[in-house]
């Protein structure tokens, strides 16, 4: 693949996963045996979990987006460093709905073969969220 073409492969994981939480498209984007970093402590960070995760922003914030601000490729892997925000509608990691905008900066790697992205490596700001959402005060 291009790097031209795995970068068209994560503007539609961005665009159909992180803005319109379609869990089909997971399964047509990512390969089956698909690993990412961020899974719940002691859970298999596979496919199937990527979808429960995924579904857990959208229950949260179900008017979550993603926003793309850069996007860098070289061989297998493209970076992206997005901003993602929504309004706290529902119960997201045990936070009761507050209601809250809420505005996340991150960076994900991912590793594509065969037209299917393998891996996934973010880092996100999840300490501002929290404070965001009131559940960690403000540092002075």
């Amino acid at each position: 693949m291009s790097v031209e073409e795995n970068k068209a492969i994560v503007r539609r994981w961005n665009e159909e996963i992180w803005c319109k939480g379609n869990l089909a498209a997971i399964d047509k984007l990512l390969a089956s045996d698909f690993f990412f970093n961020y899974s719940p402590s002691g859970v298999e960070p596979n496919r199937g979990v990527y979808k429960q995760v995924v579904k857990s922003y959208f229950v949260g914030f179900p008017d979550f987006k993603s926003t793309v601000e850069d996007m860098l490729a070289e061989g297998d892997k493209v970076a992206v460093r997005w901003t993602g925000h929504g309004a706290h509608k529902g119960e997201f990691m045990g936070i009761a709905p507050t209601g809250k905008q809420v505005k996340v900066t991150g960076i994900s790697i991912l590793r594509i073969v065969g037209g299917k992205i393998v891996e996934e490596w973010t880092e996100m700001d999840n300490l501002s969220a929290l404070q965001q959402l009131g559940v960690i005060p403000p540092m002075r």
